[in-house]
């Protein structure tokens, strides 16, 4: 009778988790919406509070130098909010990543403030940092602080933090659809049909408050009149394999510039902090459109068609100032600075094709967004993520035949070159980094958490008898109010949290291995 009672629960359970999960993500949406928009509230005042200085201050030498000594000032506190949360530096993106396999277990409500906080002043300071990597963190930690605030379990945990980094990008970018599709392939990378229904509540309700707050334009602003014709795909493909070199060179770039950060380890943190805000205090006197994420930049390259001299300059120095801004580990992202760079390189590209090869100049636009989308393809390695994303932005999607085949000879291009997609490569140095931090402490293992799934290999199987991966071990398992050492004829039940010990070197392959045991990751049966 007991064992009845007990199927009848976990069917019963099955049947209404989509329906709970739906709930969650609608929840979750909310509170991303709410940290989403106040930091883009935050971000836009910061930015007219820049340009209203630079306009107030240039022209009078005492005014200019009193200036550089506020940039200081915001220098030293934004380095002092990056020692007090660690994980606020630098985009947000891979730390969340890294979350949801374990390597990361971040104070939600600290770096909500730290992230927030830190982000308004670089942007006040004019560092080439964009919202949308930070949005998704925000987004991400306010699904986690969710999670804690009504005592969901773990899986409902990384499903929430998942569902609130879609919801982040949704609201930054005006994008429900982008946020959806970018959680799954580039945050999760796997999924099920409760992961589903819960981020995609989320991304919605994410989007209607940000629209109620922003309005329903597109992020972009600006009309592409008339889809490239076939006989023009040729340039397409041209066009995508130099996104996909280009793109290669600007990891690569960016790379760079943390490692000559991490050349200066002796110099102290605020000092280091101080270089991408004088190199901005310059900038703002020489060349203002290539401050903060590049706003600026795009309305220039769509409103004013400059020349060609003009618009390589301007994507030259704001690849470099990019690096040194993201490089010094900073709180803000690359998100939105790589998609102005890769809109500069179609403006360049659509210009000199009209220009030498008869085609009407009309299609500079096409090229632009083409650009956008590849440029992104390349460097983060999603591609659909990238066409959606790019045809939401734009208002239409008339254009997705192109944007595809720009972006898929993108991505080949930069799969062949051997360098890894940015997020990846960022993870890694976070992780090498906290490694060898806890390494110093003398820690090599990590505590982690797994929920068993009523149709997971795990369910009702003993301990023995399944595929752990090793460097691992079940240190113990909680079931209702109770926990008890596991043993290996012990059989494991349907709701069961697995506490593994596992070490950190391979924790990516542990973490991989135990979501797909314990179900968190398998696709659902229908009943």
């Amino acid at each position: 009778m007991k064992k009845l009672k007990n199927a009848l629960q976990i069917v019963q359970e099955r049947k209404w988790l989509p329906i709970t999960m739906i709930f969650n993500g609608i929840l979750v949406g909310v509170a991303s919406a709410a940290v989403t928009v106040f930091y883009r509230f935050m971000l836009k005042h910061a930015e007219n509070i820049l340009f209203n200085v630079i306009g107030f201050t240039k022209g009078n030498i005492a005014y200019m130098i009193l200036w550089g000594v506020c940039l200081m000032i915001l220098a030293f506190f934004v380095s002092k909010l990056v020692a007090w949360e660690g994980m606020c530096s630098g985009s947000g993106i891979p730390q969340v990543q890294g979350e949801l396999k374990g390597y990361f277990d971040v104070n939600w409500w600290k770096l909500l403030v730290s992230k927030i906080v830190g982000g308004t002043l670089c942007i006040i300071g004019g560092l080439s940092l964009g919202r949308e990597g930070p949005s998704v963190q925000l987004g991400a930690m306010a699904g986690k602080g969710l999670a804690k605030l009504t005592k969901q379990n773990k899986t409902k945990e990384r499903y929430m933090i998942t569902c609130g980094a879609g919801a982040g990008l949704a609201a930054a970018f005006n994008a429900p659809i982008a946020g959806v599709v970018f959680a799954l392939e580039e945050i999760q990378k796997n999924f099920n049909t409760s992961m589903l229904v819960c981020i995609l509540a989320g991304c919605v309700t994410s989007d209607f408050l940000s629209k109620n707050a922003f309005g329903l334009s597109p992020v972009f602003r600006f009309h592409v009149p008339d889809v490239i014709p076939l006989r023009y795909y040729g340039y397409l493909v041209i066009l995508g394999v130099i996104l996909g070199l280009l793109g290669v060179l600007y990891s690569t770039l960016l790379l760079k510039g943390q490692d000559c950060y991490g050349a200066l380890h002796k110099i102290r943190p605020e000092i280091r902090m101080m270089i991408p805000f004088l190199c901005a205090g310059v900038l703002a006197y020489v060349l203002p459109q290539v401050l903060g994420g590049g706003h600026a930049m795009i309305e220039l390259v769509t409103e004013e068609c400059p020349a060609i001299s003009v618009l390589l300059l301007l994507l030259i120095v704001k690849s470099l100032f990019s690096s040194i801004s993201f490089g010094s580990s900073a709180p803000g992202g690359i998100f939105f600075p790589l998609l102005i760079a890769g809109a500069y390189v179609g403006a360049i590209f659509g210009s000199f094709v009209c220009e030498n090869f008869a085609i009407t100049p009309v299609y500079i636009s096409s090229f632009i967004i083409l650009g956008m989308a590849g440029f992104f393809t390349s460097i983060v390695r999603a591609p659909i993520t990238g066409i959606i994303l790019i045809a939401e932005m734009t208002g239409g999607f008339e254009h997705l035949l192109p944007l595809a085949v720009v972006s898929i000879t993108s991505y080949m291009i930069a799969h062949i070159s051997g360098v890894a997609p940015i997020y990846e490569s960022l993870l890694g140095r976070n992780i090498a980094k906290q490694k060898k931090e806890n390494d110093e402490e003398g820690e090599g293992t990590v505590v982690l958490t797994f929920i068993v799934g009523s149709q997971s290999m795990a369910c009702d199987e003993v301990v023995s008898d399944l595929p752990w991966p090793e460097h691992s071990i079940i240190a113990g398992i909680r079931r209702g109010k109770n926990q008890f050492v596991a043993k290996g004829d012990t059989r494991i039940r349907s709701g069961d949290m697995l506490l593994v010990l596992a070490e950190k070197e391979y924790l990516q392959m542990i973490v991989d291995a135990y979501q797909i045991i314990s179900g968190e990751v398998e696709v659902e049966a229908p009943l």
